[in-house]
């Protein structure tokens, strides 16, 4: 009896030790952290100058009419100013800023608001589309209070953490979380590996810092997951992955990429079959760039890439990013598995960005982009990468929105990355039909336009939009 009672009082003592310890891990308030923080968590505001094709004539040409062609010229280009709001946060005592590149990407101008009170203007130090991240320098000798980034790497899931940003103009916003999941790729860019959280973020909250419960940036708040605002699904830039593009940005003005120089896809089990390989592992090279690393290193298309630099490949999506990571000129041992048996390759790596192949990418890549006045959205036409990349069908056509203005009728029901396929029932080929159906429209009575699009997770979508 006396065995069993120190047994159960032993029991009753673990357990409320537990309860206590586990108790202490859940924070009773955020204020302390968020109020140590602010001053470091900026508003950004740009303006942007957007060129828009106007109809000189008060009537419109019906489609497919021969006058439609004849005098779409007489068109005359008119531009309007843009306004745009996103975050950042300072990481240096001097005034440097980290941002999405989205938020500044083509801005004229930009406003930096410190401290919910103090403006300042700035300039762009380096960018990179790639990733999505810009650097800024404030335009003053003034000192600041910087924060640090903490290992990404150590985050784990369920772990607190706070975002602060400036969500429709709301600066200085707090919200909480935790994290929901880790590598996330959602399509966005072409080195993925984004925490995903569920602490609020919004239109606005782009480019601000994502912390841990020590007040270290985590990660990037880029991207959210909703047509109508935060739904609980936010992804964020991981802070080891960001801090070498940062480093780069901040001392070169540029990024200096790894480059192997080949063309990947997924080892599915089918394929790990037939090469008798013992599970679905690694990346298949689909093809090799001429005069590439890989070329001259004895990489062949049908290889399978197992391992890089010592570390080993599981899927597809990881070798681009460590390669990325891997400096320029470095001599790689890389291990494929070939006629159903693994042999080893001495590559020296390349720099991406000065690779013949990236040129080429990048210049197929950057159709022009316009602006729908009406719409208060900027686009572009539809490319064959895109269609490719997206996995959609061939024979589609239409026009990507890169931007929606927060005065835009779209903002809450439509998302950047979307694709305009059809207005009022009539396929949109090119801005002249979207401009076209739109003017039609607001000269009618009803005065709401139906639009079929692909939203940002290629799901075909009817969205009914209000135009007065």
């Amino acid at each position: 009896m006396k065995n069993f009672k120190i047994f159960f009082l032993t029991t009753i003592f673990v357990f409320i030790f537990h309860t206590k310890s586990f108790s202490q891990d859940v924070p009773g308030s955020f204020a302390d952290l968020a109020e140590r923080l602010m001053p470091s968590v900026v508003n950004i505001s740009t303006t942007t100058t957007i060129t828009t094709q106007s109809n000189p004539f008060p009537f419109q040409f019906p489609p497919g009419s021969p006058f439609e062609d004849m005098f779409k010229e007489f068109g005359t280009p008119q531009e309007r100013k843009s306004a745009a709001l996103g975050s950042g946060f300072i990481i240096d005592e001097k005034g440097i800023v980290v941002t999405n590149n989205h938020v500044i990407q083509d801005a004229e101008d930009i406003i930096i608001r410190v401290n919910g009170d103090k403006e300042f203007k700035a300039k762009v130090i380096g960018s990179d589309p790639l990733s999505d991240i810009a650097i800024l320098q404030l335009d003053t000798k003034e000192k600041f209070i910087p924060v640090k980034f903490g290992d990404s790497d150590k985050a784990r899931i369920g772990d607190w953490v706070i975002a602060i940003g400036n969500p429709f103009g709301l600066g200085g916003t707090v919200t909480s979380g935790i994290i929901s999941a880790r590598n996330r790729s959602i399509g966005l860019s072409r080195y993925e590996d984004y925490i995903q959280t569920d602490a609020s973020i919004n239109s606005g909250n782009s480019g601000g810092p994502l912390f841990d419960m020590n007040g270290d940036v985590i990660g990037i708040n880029t991207a959210i997951l909703g047509r109508s605002g935060s739904i609980g699904i936010g992804f964020s830039i991981p802070s080891n992955s960001a801090k070498l593009v940062i480093d780069q940005l901040i001392e070169f003005g540029e990024t200096k990429r790894g480059w192997l120089g080949v063309r990947i896809q997924d080892v599915t089990q089918e394929i790990a079959d037939v090469e008798k390989l013992d599970e679905p592992r690694g990346a298949l090279v689909a093809s090799v760039a001429k005069n590439s690393p890989s070329e001259k290193g004895g990489v062949k298309a049908g290889d399978i890439i197992l391992e890089f630099d010592g570390q080993k490949i599981q899927e597809m999506k990881q070798l681009p990013m460590i390669v990325a990571k891997t400096k320029v000129g470095k001599k790689v041992i890389v291990k494929i598995w070939r006629n159903k048996k693994e042999i080893t390759k001495t590559i020296t790596l390349g720099r991406l960005e000065t690779s013949e192949d990236f040129k080429i990418a990048e210049k197929s890549t950057a159709p022009k982009e316009l602006g729908v006045e009406k719409l208060k959205i900027t686009v572009r036409e539809l490319t064959k990468e895109d269609i490719k990349s997206r996995n959609l069908p061939n024979q589609v056509s239409g026009l990507v929105i890169t931007k929606i203005n927060n005065d835009s009728p779209l903002l809450n029901s439509v998302e950047v990355n979307s694709i305009i396929l059809e207005a009022q029932k009539k396929k949109i080929r090119n801005i002249n039909d979207l401009n076209q159906v739109v003017s039609q429209v607001l000269n009618s009575n009803q005065k709401t336009i139906l639009l079929v699009i692909y939203d940002s997770k290629n799901q075909r979508r009817y969205i009914g939009i209000k135009l007065d």
